[in-house]
């Protein structure tokens, strides 16, 4: 589970107050589902953990991207009493992003209320200054647009990321996992477990599991090049082939091929090509019963020591504790 920084003025005996910001198109799903997971805190332990207010930024009705009108409790105010803000976008993120929202949220920064963001309300935040030194997610269809308007900010393909003060998801049924690390950081792992149940979740995801998007969306369509070389590693997962070899096939050199790993996907290849095995050996881990060990082989790893430790390293567990997590 990710480790989460509550609010400072929030105590857990305290409800928790979070305000959601609807911009115009937002995703509706999605904010339906984080909604929903603090309804079900509050009926699980019959007490009010949490309370929600729903704002637009000039206080009427919001048309989300569905075409359904919602209504909302008023319009964003900086001076509003509340532990979290989350912008909710969703299509046109752009077009909807202005001074008198960017100014509100700075305001709001200013005034220690944690800011969030579902679906590409991470653009709003970007736009505002407000993810400047933070890590930071945002929907898979976005993240090579984003990175190339803010070429500073700390953002990657993950499901959720959760920074201090800052939460953001990626968006989709995303909201679900943000969440529920929210609550499990307050409340505890238990009435995790429940509102899991009732939303028939079978595990809860953690900022270790990355979106599945297509590659071209990751990096863009200018590097054929990086998607061939990172297409050879899919394809050689149970006899990885070394670098000099992935480089060779791709037709460059191996130093433009560290130079294109660490510029368009933020790592070196060979980290990259292990993260991709480990990833496939989770895979298998949570949806079979294949031995760990055959796990570890058919995921390119000789030992099962070795297999272990790479694992233990990026995901914060061995292989069997993985195992037992899911029995």
């Amino acid at each position: 589970m990710s480790e989460v920084v509550a609010p400072e003025s929030v105590d857990p005996p305290v409800t928790l107050h979070i305000g959601f910001l609807l911009m115009p198109e937002y995703t509706l799903s999605t904010f339906a589902n984080a909604i929903g997971i603090l309804r079900l805190a509050n009926r699980l332990t019959d007490r009010a953990l949490y309370r929600w207010s729903i704002y637009s930024v000039d206080g009427e009705a919001v048309v989300s991207s569905a075409g359904l009108e919602m209504k909302v409790d008023g319009r964003l105010d900086p001076e509003q009493s509340m532990h979290i803000l989350m912008v909710c976008g969703g299509y046109r993120i752009k077009d909807h992003c202005n001074k008198h929202v960017s100014d509100a949220l700075r305001r709001l920064a200013k005034n220690k209320i944690a800011l969030g963001a579902l679906c590409t309300g991470s653009y709003v935040l970007a736009a505002a200054g407000l993810l400047n030194g933070y890590r930071c997610t945002i929907h898979w269809e976005n993240l090579a647009s984003m990175r190339e308007e803010f070429p500073s900010l700390q953002i990657c393909s993950s499901l959720f990321v959760i920074d201090r003060d800052r939460y953001t998801c990626s968006g989709g049924i995303s909201s679900i996992d943000l969440m529920l690390n929210l609550v499990a950081s307050i409340h505890g792992h238990q009435l995790v477990q429940q509102i899991s149940d009732q939303f028939t979740c079978d595990r809860v995801r953690t900022e270790k599991d990355a979106q599945r998007a297509p590659l071209q969306y990751l990096i863009g369509a200018s590097q054929p090049r990086l998607v061939d070389a990172v297409s050879l590693m899919e394809s050689n997962i149970e006899e990885p082939l070394t670098l000099d070899e992935v480089a060779d096939y791709v037709g460059i050199s191996r130093r433009q091929l560290e130079r294109l790993f660490n510029r368009y996907l933020h790592c070196a290849p060979s980290r990259y090509y292990l993260e991709l095995r480990l990833s496939r050996a989770r895979l298998l881990l949570l949806q079979t019963s294949i031995p760990v060990i055959d796990v570890a082989i058919s995921c390119g790893f000789s030992t099962a020591p070795h297999f272990s430790k790479c694992y233990s390293d990026l995901y914060g567990k061995p292989p069997s504790n993985e195992r037992r997590v899911l029995s």
